[in-house]
């Protein structure tokens, strides 16, 4: 039952995903112009070229063992099976449920405190305010593998190595810089003058904050959750080196990973695959509308 949940839900994303290309594409079609033409087709085929993985994983995670080996990997199996997703949810369901306990935990954070942040750095202005820009910026450069080791000490020393709070605490002080230069580039674009009269009638910079920043940030908001959940969902150092066992905190990306190591079939590993993208792929089709606004809004 469960796996023809799973199996309905990657159908309805991809149907949604296709639905939504061409009629994007039929509005674009009708007023193409001759020299953009070519530019189309560029992008038609970079499209196609970016999607071929995902369809070989669809088919042949609905072929038996003896299908994939016998048959195109391009066309669909004449006898589809849903045996392979009940296989690869019997080895995944924990840990995707780990991945989601604390992606979510780590956005709601990180995105919160980056909003505030985002304000300071970009409409309050106080001494040695450069240098903090350049200390937050400097944050979201920093490779994982850098700081990896150090990150394994400290998390361990306050005793939350291999758990779910720690798997938080990691991704939202790891994603609180990149937010607030997110939040910042939205903020920019809120007049300094209205701050400025906001507080020459008293207002605090909290209540402006509240009143005045926060009201106009839901764009901002869907644009940088989407962002910073996608960045997390898919991490898989920190994962590995942090998560723990199967029964601890390992995310959905390090099991997935070890599924490689055994000796399951590809049609099971297909299966996996896209039950990792699934909730990645919903989360943009459900709020791309937002996330296309906030980054024209960022540009």
């Amino acid at each position: 039952m469960i796996e023809e949940i799973v199996f309905a839900l990657a159908v309805f994303a991809f149907g949604l995903s296709l639905l939504t290309f061409i009629d994007t594409f039929r509005k674009e079609i009708a007023s193409i112009r001759p020299k953009r033409a070519a530019l189309y087709l560029t992008l038609i085929l970079f499209a196609v070229f970016f999607f071929l993985p995902i369809w070989l994983a669809l088919t042949t995670s609905l072929k038996t063992d003896v299908e994939v080996t016998t048959s195109s990997p391009f066309l669909p199996s004449t006898s589809p099976t849903l045996d392979a997703y009940g296989e690869a949810l019997g080895k995944l369901g924990r840990p995707m449920i780990n991945s989601l306990m604390f992606a979510t935990g780590a956005v709601v954070f990180s995105v919160l405190i980056g909003s505030v942040l985002g304000y300071i750095l970009s409409k309050i202005r106080f001494k040695h305010a450069t240098l903090v820009f350049l200390i937050v910026s400097a944050g979201t450069f920093l490779p994982y593998t850098t700081i990896v080791f150090p990150l394994f000490r400290t998390i361990g020393g306050l005793g939350l190595a291999y758990s779910i709070p720690g798997m938080i605490l990691t991704h939202m002080i790891y994603g609180i810089p990149v937010c607030a230069l997110l939040f910042r580039n939205f903020y920019e674009e809120i007049p300094q003058s209205t701050v400025d009269k906001a507080r020459k009638r008293g207002a605090g910079d909290w209540k402006i904050y509240r009143k005045i920043i926060l009201p106009a940030s839901g764009t901002a908001i869907v644009t940088v959750v989407m962002y910073q959940f996608t960045s997390i969902w898919n991490d898989y150092l920190f994962g590995l080196v942090l998560g723990g066992g199967p029964t601890q905190a390992m995310p959905v990306t390090v099991q997935l990973g070890n599924l490689f190591q055994g000796t399951l079939s590809w049609s099971v590993l297909m299966a996996g695959a896209i039950i990792v993208l699934l909730p990645v792929v919903l989360l943009y089709i459900f709020l791309q509308k937002y996330f296309m606004r906030g980054m024209g809004a960022k540009a």
